[in-house]
């Protein structure tokens, strides 16, 4: 079925009709943006002594400081290792219980899928401060703010990828597996070459969303005074007494780390598209009627 019959190009009026709208929109934004200046500016927001950290070191009770290299950098830093440290372990944790829910063996998939579903459900906030503050009590030692933050990313993240992963396992046809057992390819070596390869390639939007829900989260790292960028900008305004452009240029270093993020992910999935035809699973999927239907002409 073609695109056209449920998405239909617009007439002469309905473009007429989107532009006007468009210009509407666009002057709305605009007149919002002249309301948000103007409240600052009467506030004395935009003045020169709030964004100077920002350009130049400034002197605070004798001391030099800089915005950038006392408290921005080192926060942005910390934010970083956090995410990728969790980024990572998210995705293992989420490949392995996938997988394990996926088990025709109860006693893997029953146990899988109660982790997920219980580290779904707990907050994640509570699920930081309970490792730091409750891990004494369990482990019989404290647990840094660092591992506290990355171990409750993991455990969150990873059940919710572990879903994402199950659910793109699935979704990939049912002939593409069968088509590999008549390979003679054994079930793991479908899983580890067919269904997870596919699965991931078409949930990848799923998991660089998930991947950036990770990066933010790491601001939660405050319950446990673990110095990450938003901790470090919260103690940045206090020394500087500026805390709308602290924020300001807090949320655009997030969003340029995450436009970052997000591009990186679109230009692994235009490649992964492009070598899409050369990739074990397209090779066995492709390979693997025509065996079969030579085999069956063979037979007969």
């Amino acid at each position: 079925m073609s695109a056209n019959v449920l998405y239909d190009h617009p007439g002469p009026r309905a473009r007429v009709r989107n532009r006007v709208l468009s210009v509407v929109f666009g002057v709305a934004l605009l007149g919002l943006l002249w309301i948000v200046y103007r409240a600052f500016d009467r506030t004395g927001q935009w003045e020169w002594a709030k964004w100077q950290p920002f350009v130049e070191t400034v002197d605070v009770g004798g001391t030099a400081v800089n915005a950038w290299t006392d408290y921005l950098l080192p926060g942005l830093l910390g934010t970083l290792q956090a995410a990728a440290t969790a980024m990572v372990l998210a995705l293992l944790f989420g490949l392995v219980f996938s997988v394990g829910r996926l088990s025709e063996r109860a006693w893997i998939r029953v146990p899988a899928g109660m982790v997920v579903e219980f580290f779904r459900a707990v907050p994640l906030l509570l699920m930081i401060f309970f490792l730091s503050y409750g891990g004494f009590w369990v482990f019989g030692t404290l647990i840094p703010p660092f591992w506290s933050v990355v171990i409750g990313l993991t455990l969150y993240n990873g059940s919710v990828l572990a879903e994402a992963f199950r659910a793109g396992i699935r979704a990939v046809p049912k002939g593409q597996s069968e088509a590999a057992y008549s390979l003679g390819l054994t079930k793991s070596q479908v899983m580890r070459m067919i269904l997870i390869p596919q699965a991931a390639r078409s949930m990848l939007p799923v998991i660089v969303s998930q991947l950036v829900v990770v990066l933010k989260d790491t601001a939660l790292g405050f319950i446990v005074a673990y110095p990450e960028l938003m901790l470090q900008g919260s103690t940045s305004y206090a020394v500087f007494t500026n805390a709308v452009p602290t924020f300001m240029v807090l949320a655009l270093i997030y969003i340029v780390i995450n436009g970052l993020l997000t591009l990186v992910a679109h230009l692994l999935e235009r490649r992964a598209n492009r070598l899409g035809v050369t990739t074990p699973a397209t090779k066995a999927a492709t390979t693997a009627p025509a065996a079969a239907a030579l085999g069956g002409a063979g037979g007969a």
